[in-house]
């Protein structure tokens, strides 16, 4: 299993704020809840990783091309 390994999985994903101040990623699948809080510091650099991945994804689906 990895990154690259299709799943045949619908999943439900929920981002938002707590009332305690963190980011929560909130995952449902199957019956099952993930959440997964972050400080809000976190929060940017997952924001920042995913930034990162979209460039990376558009580069190998337009051959580099924007």
């Amino acid at each position: 299993m990895g990154i690259n390994t299709e799943r045949d999985v619908e999943a439900n994903l929920q981002i938002g704020p707590t009332d305690s101040g963190m980011v929560r990623l909130f995952i449902e699948a199957d019956g099952v809840e993930i959440p997964m809080d972050f400080e809000p510091d976190e929060a940017d650099e997952i924001a920042e990783e995913i930034r990162a991945a979209a460039i990376a994804a558009r580069s190998v689906t337009s051959g580099g091309k924007r």
